[in-house]
């Protein structure tokens, strides 16, 4: 009797995420990863016109943001940067190397919140911050790995109350001290040289604020007819972004004093301290919810980063490996929890969004060059696909450099 051998199929990722769930999807990211925790950090280096800085790296990023919405309807697939780096380049080593950064990026950018998350909660909870890193760090490692939609609603769930807190700092700001209103002209910056250095350099630390909108890319595989939602997705993402941060930033360093803020890892419960228990108390909450939410979607992010680049054969096969349960990638969710535990124990918060903004600008710069090569070399592409004309990803190119450069000035 001849014994029938059954093929074993693959494990695939489910399309599970519709335009409202990616886009609360990229503003928890982008929303829990930076404003909650480098305001006060910003500010050091740009003083008062810290809103600005916001506003540069606002810009940088938009450009970048019309890129990506491009390249995700032509190439809808996880670990998208190294899917458009092989794509624009035809190299494999090119496509590690770029991939194995988005993932990094993901990495050390959980490691910076998981900081600012500890920050916040040890204001309430009387235990050092590095225990409160580690245990944050591994609860949020633990929902990553329990399913992409469950995961991603709790984040949605998250993000809206993270928003909620922005919103409210705005109010409580504007009712507290209503005279702010009448002070606004004090954030335009004068031109003089001096002032114009911090404000640039702040912006580097600004962009950290603006990463994760390009993380909707790497869930590609998950999202609902890929081609109209992600370029929806991460116009709103990074629309709402930019507006919430300039009245938050705005709004803080018109009312907390500059001494104070300058360096926080808590810098929006400022606002609150002479709110009293009851109101203080509900903003650290929304707070240890926006910070915790940042850590959980980058570990998503950059997983699946991982799960990408071993399905294109660049990283070893077990990291392909998507369990049959929680239909997730639990070996790649593992190895990225274990390198978000190692950075968070041992660089500065400051450090950490720095190197995160430096990362994720080199990654920009190879999707735009990506992106100009393919515009330059192959034919146009499908009806289904979003076009942008060749000189946005150009200017997104030279802005990418120039915030670069901003790096090596004087602080």
């Amino acid at each position: 009797m001849e014994k029938i051998v059954t093929a074993k199929v693959p494990v695939e990722l489910k399309r599970k995420l519709t335009l409202p769930l990616l886009t609360l999807y990229g503003l928890g990211v982008t929303i829990g990863a930076g404003i909650y925790v480098l305001v006060g950090t910003t500010a050091a280096r740009a003083g008062i016109y810290a809103p600005i800085s916001f506003l540069i790296a606002a810009g940088v990023v938009s450009f970048t943001g019309f890129a990506y919405a491009e390249l995700s309807t032509r190439h809808p697939v996880s670990a998208g940067e190294a899917a458009y780096v092989r794509a624009g380049f035809n190299s494999s080593t090119l496509t590690l190397v770029v991939g194995l950064l988005v993932a990094a990026s993901g990495i050390v950018s959980s490691a910076a919140v998981s900081i600012g998350a500890a920050a916040y909660i040890g204001e309430i909870v009387p235990v050092p911050p590095t225990v409160i890193a580690v245990a944050v760090i591994l609860i949020v490692g633990v929902m990553a790995a329990w399913g992409i939609l469950e995961s991603v609603m709790i984040a949605a769930i998250f993000t809206l109350i993270e928003m909620g807190g922005l919103i409210l700092v705005i109010y409580y700001g504007v009712s507290a001290d209503p005279e702010i209103l009448s002070r606004t002209a004090e954030l335009l910056p004068p031109f003089e040289i001096s002032t114009w250095g911090g404000i640039i350099s702040a912006s580097l630390l600004a962009f950290f604020a603006f990463v994760g909108f390009e993380d909707m890319a790497n869930v590609a595989e998950e999202v609902v007819e890929p081609h109209k939602t992600l370029p929806r997705g991460i116009f709103l993402t990074l629309l709402i972004a930019s507006i919430l941060y300039f009245l938050v930033v705005s709004v803080v360093v018109l009312v907390v004093p500059m001494a104070d803020l300058a360096g926080s890892a808590a810098p929006l419960a400022l606002v609150f301290e002479k709110s009293g228990d009851t109101t203080g108390g509900i903003f650290r909450t929304i707070a240890i919810v926006a910070t915790t939410n940042g850590v959980l979607i980058q570990i998503i992010m950059a997983s699946r980063v991982l799960y990408g680049l071993a399905m294109q054969k660049n990283l070893p096969s077990f990291l392909a490996s998507v369990s049959p349960v929680t239909r997730t990638p639990l070996v790649a969710t593992g190895v990225v929890v274990a390198l978000v535990l190692v950075f968070a124990t041992l660089l500065p918060i400051a450090r950490l969004a720095e190197a995160t903004s430096t990362i994720v600008l080199i990654v920009f710069c190879f999707v735009n060059l990506a992106l100009i090569r393919l515009k330059r070399t192959s034919p146009s592409p499908s009806t289904s696909v979003f076009v942008v004309p060749i000189w946005v990803p150009v200017l997104g190119l030279l802005f990418s450099i120039a915030l670069l450069l901003t790096g090596f000035l004087p602080v």
